[in-house]
């Protein structure tokens, strides 16, 4: 209640409807905006095994969703913007789950703890898991960095 009103009450179904398209809305936005940017990261064709390209997406990945948040809330004066960063939670969440039931193989991460297995999965560039195929950056850690980022430029934007 940081504008002194209660925005969960007396809401119609209709302004419930509209809140949750605006949110599913911003949700895409976020998205799209890391699409963009692994498209314009790909474009160079970077080497798959070197930490450097992936350390520079994963600042863009912030970076652009954030600006994106940031001017798409400044112009819209949407309040529902700055909660994507619940999307982002509940996927970062969904792929823990996930990648904790995978199962593991010779010199993988056979002998990982839960901990160890999420860490090299979703956040080592250079030491791997090896699980989801080398993509547990871009869908554990990228995916949710940029809607949580769209959320706080969102909430930059919006703030007086």
């Amino acid at each position: 209640m940081v504008n002194g009103r209660d925005i969960s009450q007396d809401k119609s179904l209709g302004d419930l409807g509209r809140e949750a398209i605006s949110f599913l809305t911003h949700t895409f936005i976020a998205f799209t905006l890391l699409a963009v940017v692994i498209g314009v990261m790909s474009l160079n064709h970077p080497d798959p095994d070197s930490p450097a390209p992936k350390l520079l997406a994963t600042f863009f990945a912030g970076l652009v969703p954030m600006f994106g948040g940031f001017i798409l809330a400044r112009v819209q004066h949407n309040d529902i913007a700055r909660y994507t960063w619940i999307s982002g939670l509940v996927i970062f969440s969904i792929v823990c789950v996930w990648v904790l039931d995978l199962p593991t193989g010779n010199g993988l991460c056979e002998t990982c703890g839960a901990v160890e297995k999420l860490w090299r999965t979703f956040f080592s560039f250079d030491h791997g898991s090896g699980l989801m195929g080398g993509d547990g950056i871009l869908v554990g850690a990228w995916i949710p960095l940029s809607m949580i980022a769209y959320a706080v430029g969102a909430k930059l934007a919006l703030e007086p």
